[in-house]
């Protein structure tokens, strides 16, 4: 039976580590989360990626996550992992997905040593030909696609899709117009609503979704607006919603993250604030600004409840 060698399509799960107050992996928090970004209709679940820390997890921490993630979603969505950065810990944690049963990963740039084009692709193909397992190549920081990368990266099956982060929108502009459907293309900004209506009109369909771990009914509302021309919604939310929470995230490095266990804790999630330096929790007064915009999203677009037959 051949593999589906395709990207996944729509708003896309990123679930966060949750800590305990010991500093220890919470699996039935981690549990939770993906159910909750399941019951929220996210079209496929990236664990153990950015959202979730990973360049703090030990080796432990990230064959737990990829565990959970693989047995709650059950072969409902395509489960994703995080790898990249030191090539010899990737090469090992790809193969750890493939072992736990994920469905591919999402190869992160390598850091600190900038490569030339070639060594860029060189690396992102070892790693994406180590498994069978989907991959998916992230540009953003220090690496930007060149089209003789991507045309190398084309020639290898298991990349199946391109996630920028960068937001260089004549750089992907040139690579979505080259490559065509060739690969899915990801939107992988900070807070990917701020951009997704300029990102649409490129080809990209799908986005990683930080709010949707507390809000997911006002992220689906916000794209759904986008793809069928309601603009007046599109603004709406954007105004009330998203630049504000944008706002709150632009104050302090690492509020990416941290931000995110914010709006869940407000929302009632089981997660905390427990964060891992070099990231810092959400200052007090920055939290009670998080918490008067969900109160007022809730207010303006609260979660529907299904009708039931009598």
């Amino acid at each position: 039976m051949n593999k589906i060698r395709k990207a996944p399509k729509g708003i896309l799960g990123f679930p966060v580590a949750p800590f305990t107050t010991s500093n220890k992996l919470d699996e039935q928090a981690l549990a939770q989360n993906i159910q909750f970004l399941l019951d929220g209709g996210l079209e496929a679940i990236f664990v153990a990626c950015a959202a979730a820390e990973y360049p703090s997890l030990s080796k432990e921490e990230y064959e737990a996550m990829v565990e959970v993630a693989v047995s709650v979603t059950a072969g409902k969505v395509p489960v994703y992992t995080g790898v990249g950065g030191n090539i010899q810990t990737s090469l090992e944690l790809a193969r750890i997905s493939a072992e736990k049963g994920a469905d591919g990963y999402l190869i992160l740039p390598p850091y600190l040593v900038t490569g030339e084009q070639a060594g860029l692709s060189a690396y992102f193909k070892a790693i994406a030909e180590s498994t069978d397992l989907n991959s998916i190549v992230y540009q953003r920081d220090n690496v930007a696609f060149s089209l003789s990368t991507l045309e190398a990266l084309a020639e290898v099956p298991q990349v199946v899709g391109v996630k920028d982060g960068l937001g260089n929108m004549e750089l992907n502009g040139l690579l979505t117009q080259t490559f065509g459907k060739r690969f899915g293309w990801l939107n992988g900004m900070p807070l990917a609503e701020v951009t997704m209506s300029a990102y649409v009109p490129l080809g990209f369909d799908s986005y990683s979704s930080a709010i949707s771990n507390y809000i997911p009914h006002i992220s689906r509302k916000f794209y759904n607006g986008i793809l069928s021309g309601d603009q007046e919604t599109v603004n709406e939310i954007y105004q009330q919603v998203i630049m504000p929470i944008n706002n709150i995230r632009r104050q302090r490095k690492g509020y990416a993250v941290s931000l995110i266990k914010a709006g869940m804790e407000i929302m009632g999630m089981p997660v905390g604030q427990t964060v891992r330096l070099p990231i810092l929790p959400v200052e007090k007064e920055h939290y009670a600004e998080m918490q008067t915009i969900l109160e007022n999203a809730l207010d303006r677009f609260p979660k529907e409840t299904p009708i039931l037959s009598i």
